[in-house]
């Protein structure tokens, strides 16, 4: 499953905070040996923090053993693969942090539904998760439960995944203290009880293990042999799915007291006084086809919740259609599934004023004739879809009824629409239950709009009430910057009427539209021009023999190779037990070099498997000129890793050094085109919102070079750079270039580049008397806003790179010359970081 850029993004910023980490626990670590009680003081999670991020705010955490902990967020929303990136940082963490590829992670989830979901993804080979593990691990991954033991050998040899409950973790829950009862199933994490030196030893060094007696006592001190203290004795990683649930302070300070070496949460919506490391927006799923946008909202005016259903079961029979035309022309299966929202599901309940499940199932069997089989009951009691594969062809389920027994966890691509039958003044379950019609079916547009888009219907409310909780859902799931994409088929959206409209040029602007021309880089093919294609043009042309793999060779290799252990099992002669180990047969680990599974390995890069085997083939015979066979296979997999990190360098040196070739050569060139193939700004867009960007006194802004710019449509760095622009007296006007739609930049990278801002200065100042209308621009800039934390970063650097090839090559040109319509202006592209742009714009408003 490749990443999407967004979570790319994710991973990134982690490595910048892992490196940072890495450097100041060094300092740390040798200030220990110096002088401890300095040491102490030295809170080296705190400024790795600070340096990868530029917050001065951090929130320190210690583990049970007063250690400074490292404990982080990453605020990923719902539906944006928040399991998938847990698996990769881990991944990160233990080879860039811990320095292994085994040990032990505990997993800590929420809720039954969530583990459920999660330990199946986890113990199937075939499951991305899996696979991203077996990877990390060199396929040595063990997934285990709270209820299966494992062993110190098993922790040495292996990656070891412990899941567990939420509660599982809570000291003070009693049904789960079992993770602290001296079970006996953990004796290999700890001294012999008669060993009495060595527990005590083993104490002072970790005095909050759990333990029996006392020091003065005959029997002396005796730790216990539960869970809980082997956790303590192996300093697990820590991932906390949906982490906001884990902070009750009993829960929290259980966790902590199993002395992590590190904490990684996961959550769309992290509380006060966590530490995030990185956010993902609403939007930044939007982009990556990750979420169905637009919502709709058809709020019924009938008292009777049975028209609301009707309209729900005919709107779900029109995208089933559409669904089938989808597949017929794509091959790809959609099944529409509609959940609704009742008020009771219990068994005794039903005959009350309260709409029942068994209510909803008669409507749609006797009034809409939907077969029995297509329709399934989920709640406390009765749970129809357990253990059914819902993206199955031959599933037949289309409706879900319930009333909160999908709220978090639950994940269906198939859902979407959510009908709402409950009594709008107790909100309770609708504002979870709004994210489980979110996801895209394949994290990918279908370009049909109906299956593009999902639908809210409901039953008498307050439209006003509604709409709130429906945002805060939207706030809860992580995705409170796409509130305003809630569209209301009745035109009512929080008791106000929804703009929908086109946006046109301003007045002022009017004689610009049609002529705003932005140069590009354009491939020639005989007599006309086209876009550059990635593929086509630039990886295809790649010279792969001159790919340098040299550095291969300067790899460290680890000499500590797998062991197989054959164990035998006799029956003991102590009568208390009944099998004891009676032979032990080690021998070396059977991993094998094959090169056949590194091509495969390397295909994501080099696409030709040929070329992909001699790379593979190469970088071992570099490699066996200083290690052995036997050590190569005991680092197979670490050697993959390393090779394909060498191969991603090298493929963007080709590339770039191909897109200057071509552009020497006159195939390529960075032009303004008057005809097929040109880029222009477009001339009308479609705005859904119901709040425009205002200037920081509230005044409307002035100068956008369309005449409605939706507040929803920025982050809080990019609207403070529009508005900035906006009352610039220099600036004649500047537009919100939108990612994937409008203009880009394709260099010598598979992503394009789509800058953030276009803008333009005024030929002559403001202050000349001269009106909109009147004015003139002589400068556009191409304007690309980053974080601080970005800066140093290779997706930095590459912009970087381009937008100054973008300046060399249009200083070259009179852009008039090309055709006459065009005024006599320049271009000019920059990247601006998030601790400079004012300065930037305040240079390029007086050059």
């Amino acid at each position: 499953m490749k990443l999407k850029n967004y979570q790319e993004k994710v991973l990134n910023t982690l490595k910048n905070y892992l490196s940072a980490l890495n450097d100041f626990k060094a300092k740390y670590t040798n200030a220990l040996k110096i002088d401890p009680d300095v040491a102490r003081d030295y809170n080296f999670p705190k400024r790795a923090f600070s340096q990868a991020t530029n917050k001065t705010i951090y929130h320190s955490k210690t583990n049970g053993l007063q250690e400074p902990l490292p404990d982080i967020y990453l605020k990923v929303p719902t539906g944006g693969g928040k399991t998938f990136l847990a698996c990769h940082s881990i991944d990160l963490i233990q080879k860039s942090y811990l320095k292994k590829q085994t040990g032990l992670v505990l997993w800590i989830v929420p809720s039954t539904q969530i583990y459920r979901q999660t330990i199946s993804a986890l113990k199937n080979r075939e499951h991305p998760y899996r696979q991203v593990l077996d990877i990390s691990s060199g396929g040595r991954t063990l997934i285990k439960e709270k209820t299966e033991l494992f062993n110190r050998l098993d922790v040495k040899e292996n990656l070891v995944i412990l899941l567990l409950m939420l509660p599982s973790a809570n000291r003070q829950n009693k049904e789960t203290l079992k993770v602290f009862r001296d079970a006996g199933g953990f004796t290999d994490f700890f001294p012999a009880e008669d060993n009495y030196p060595a527990q005590n030893e083993l104490l002072d060094r970790l005095p909050n293990l759990d333990y029996f007696g006392e020091e003065e006592e005959i029997f002396q001190r005796q730790i216990k042999t539960s869970l809980g203290n082997a956790l303590k004795v192996l300093k697990p990683l820590v991932i906390i799915d949906e982490g906001h649930r884990a902070y009750g302070e009993l829960a929290r300070n259980t966790i902590r007291n199993f002395n992590p070496s590190f904490i990684l949460e996961l959550s769309a919506t992290p509380p006060p006084n966590s530490n995030e490391l990185v956010k993902i927006t609403g939007r930044e799923l939007h982009e990556e086809e990750m979420i169905k946008l637009d919502i709709h909202l058809t709020n019924k005016a009938s008292l009777d919740w049975r028209d609301t259903m009707l309209a729900a079961f005919e709107k779900r029979n029109q995208l089933e259609q559409k669904a089938k035309e989808y597949e017929q022309n794509t091959g790809e299966y959609i099944r529409p599934i509609c959940l609704i929202q009742v008020e009771r599901t219990g068994r005794d309940q039903r005959g009350t004023d309260f709409i029942h499940a068994e209510d909803a199932k008669e409507f749609l069997i006797k009034k809409c004739s939907v077969p029995e089989k297509q329709i399934a009951i989920k709640s406390s009691e009765k749970d129809d879809i357990e253990g059914i594969d819902l993206f199955a062809k031959d599933c037949e389920i289309r409706y879900i009824i319930t009333k909160q027994a999908l709220q978090e966890g639950w994940d269906c691509s198939f859902a979407y629409i959510l009908t709402i039958l409950t009594n709008p003044q107790s909100a309770t379950g609708i504002t979870q239950l709004v994210g489980r019609i979110l996801r895209q079916p394949n994290a990918r547009k279908t370009q049909v709009k109906e299956l593009d888009e999902c639908y809210i219907y409901t039953y008498k409310p307050n439209a006003a009430t509604l709409v709130r909780e429906i945002k805060n859902g939207l706030e809860n799931e992580g995705l409170g910057d796409i509130a305003g994409r809630l569209v209301s088929d009745e035109g009512i959206i929080g008791g106000q009427k929804e703009r929908h409209r086109d946006s046109a040029y301003r007045p002022g602007f009017k004689k610009f539209e049609g002529k705003i021309y932005l140069p590009k880089f354009v491939v020639q093919e005989k007599d006309s021009w086209r876009d550059v294609i990635f593929e086509a043009d630039i990886l295809n042309a790649i010279d792969w023999n001159k790919a340098d793999i040299s550095e291969i060779s300067d790899k460290t290799l680890s000499d500590n190779q797998a062991k197989e252990q054959e164990l035998t099992l006799g029956l003991s002669k102590v009568e208390k037990e009944l099998l004891q180990e009676t032979g032990r047969l080690e021998t070396r680990g059977t991993l094998e070099i094959d090169e056949a599974f590194l091509a495969r390995q390397l295909s994501d890069i080099v696409p030709n498997p040929w070329i992909a085997f001699d790379l593979g083939k190469q970088a071992l015979q570099l490699l066996a000129k200083k290690y052995d066979k036997e050590i190569i296979a005991a680092n197979f997999v670490f050697i993959i890793e390393e090779l394909k990190k060498i191969l991603d360098k090298e493929r963007n040196r080709l590339a770039e050094n191909v897109f200057r070739k071509l552009l020497d050569r006159k195939r390529l060139f960075f032009f303004l085109l008057q005809d097929k193939g040109h880029h222009i700004l477009p001339s009308h867009i479609n705005v859904k919102s119901n709040r425009q960007l205002v200037r920081s006194d509230n005044s409307p802004i002035q100068k956008s070079l369309f005449d409605y710019v939706p507040d929803e449509d920025l982050n809080d760095t990019e609207k403070t750079i529009a508005i900035y622009l906006d009352e610039q007296e220099q600036l004649l006007w500047w537009y919100r270039n939108r990612a994937r739609k409008d203009f880009h930049i394709q260099g010598w990278q598979r992503n394009k580049i789509y800058p953030d801002f276009i803008a333009a200065k005024s030929k002559v100042p403001s202050h000349s008397g001269n009106t909109q209308s009147q004015a003139d621009y002589d400068t556009v800039y191409v304007l690309e806003t980053k974080g601080v934390h970005l800066k140093e970063n290779e997706d930095t650097r590459y912009k970087k790179s381009v937008f100054a090839l973008c300046n060399e090559l249009g200083a070259k040109k009179t852009w008039k010359e090309l055709f006459d319509e065009f005024p006599d202006n320049s271009f000019k592209f920059q990247v601006v970081f998030e601790d400079e742009w004012q300065n930037k714009i305040n240079e390029i408003m007086q050059s």
